[in-house]
């Protein structure tokens, strides 16, 4: 884990801050966003069309705020049934999965920017932690009371975790992260992430899923 999870203050997640003036932030900066990206969205859109079969908008059913499942938008990097080829939920480098299209738009994380509509709906923020699929790494019955305190927040496209180890971080020190984000929320913590996200995005720095991303040993031992 990196130190600088060592770092964070103490803060109410339940504080006026993450009640209001984050979400009115979200919600203002994602509708400016989509109008002024809408160039590079449209764009997009045809590239992905052009270069393989299939629906522009990739839809994931995701664990949001309280525990409540929503569909997530990205676009489409991937052949259509991906999920159900070759390494299933993760893509490693060299995937044959990606598409040629796919591949440009996951480098430059061009592949998120749908997730600015889930702001605008309701379901995510700009930072929080990242919603995990609803049978992984587990079902949401199987996490414990201290880890479903992720859920007590909006989940976002940027997070504690993805500025600590991003995909290389194994899923209980993520969820680890989460929790002290979430135990942490504050304007100071958000502008630091959003800063770091931009500079890791830029240098493509921890895209790939590197190692193994459930400790089995870990998973066994919480259930005894």
């Amino acid at each position: 884990m990196s130190s600088n999870s060592t770092n964070i203050q103490k803060h109410n997640y339940t504080g006026f801050y993450n009640c209001f003036l984050k979400r009115i932030f979200d919600f203002v900066t994602a509708f400016l966003a989509l109008i002024i990206l809408s160039p590079v969205l449209a764009v997009t859109s045809l590239a992905i069309k052009l270069d393989s079969k299939g629906p522009v908008i990739f839809k994931q059913k995701r664990i949001g705020k309280d525990g409540k499942v929503f569909n997530i938008y990205k676009f489409r990097s991937m052949c259509v049934g991906a999920e159900g080829k070759g390494s299933g939920v993760y893509s490693g480098k060299g995937d044959t999965r990606v598409t040629k299209v796919g591949k440009f738009i996951r480098a430059t994380s061009i592949d998120e920017l749908p997730q600015l509509v889930n702001i605008l709906k309701g379901d995510m923020s700009f930072v929080g932690p990242r919603p995990p699929l609803t049978y992984h790494p587990w079902p949401i019955e199987e996490y414990s009371e201290e880890q479903l305190k992720m859920f007590l927040v909006r989940p976002g496209i940027t997070g504690w975790a993805q500025i600590n180890g991003r995909k290389g971080v194994e899923w209980h020190k993520r969820i680890e992260l989460n929790v002290q984000y979430v135990n942490s929320v504050s304007l100071l913590l958000d502008v630091k992430i959003m800063l770091i996200t931009a500079l890791k995005v830029f240098t493509n720095a921890d895209n790939e899923n590197t190692g193994e991303t459930v400790n089995k040993e870990e998973k066994v031992e919480e259930k005894v």
